[in-house]
């Protein structure tokens, strides 16, 4: 009896393993994959052909050019990416959970939405960190890409670790979403600056 017990308490340490080791669902992994690739096919598109002057085009001063947005987008798509990252090789990541999980579709509504504003932190705002748009956007499609390859091989345990974003508490894969979400956002940002009256023409 003894040693039926042993043998039933290991099947459910190695089953729970198993479930902690490989957390995402076929389908979450696609979500994921399918996003990533969505989005960055959608900001290479928009930005492709575009001149020097229309990629440094200001309304005012306060507004940031095509050439800043890439930029603010490759900074953060490696800074949120680091963000996850230290989030999934924290211990104490485990110990807080969201009062209330947000779908997946909430949390790319929520940080797409435009109408409400909000100030990057310094960290991430453009400053001439790259020599210009080429090189940023070179920047952001090997981080993407290494994202991407990371989302379709990973077994880390991404649903057990939490992290606090102004978006709520997300468990990492849903940081994860919440980067590829960023850049969507400042893709729009971008579309609105090309539609936008003064915009020079080709």
């Amino acid at each position: 009896m003894k040693q039926l017990l042993v043998c039933l308490f290991l099947f459910a340490a190695s089953s729970f393993m198993m479930r902690s080791n490989e957390d995402l669902t076929p389908k979450d992994r696609k979500f994921a994959v399918d996003y990533y690739l969505k989005t960055k096919q959608r900001l290479l598109n928009d930005v492709q052909g575009l001149s020097d002057a229309q990629l440094n085009y200001k309304p005012d001063s306060a507004r940031w050019s095509v050439t800043q947005c890439i930029e603010h987008i490759a900074l953060a798509e490696n800074g949120l990416w680091q963000w996850c990252m230290m989030t999934l090789g924290s211990d104490s990541a485990t110990l807080i959970k969201p009062e209330k999980f947000l779908t997946n579709e909430e949390l790319i509504a929520a940080v797409t939405d435009r109408s409400k504003k909000a100030q990057a932190p310094e960290m991430l705002r453009p400053g001439n960190q790259f020599a210009g748009a080429p090189e940023a956007l070179s920047a952001y499609r090997s981080r993407r890409d290494s994202t991407i390859q990371f989302l379709r091989t990973t077994t880390a345990p991404l649903r057990d670790h939490y992290m606090q974003t102004p978006a709520g508490t997300l468990d990492v894969f849903q940081g994860l979403l919440l980067l590829a979400a960023h850049s969507e956002r400042h893709t729009l940002q971008i579309e609105e600056l090309i539609k936008s009256p003064g915009f020079p023409k080709k």
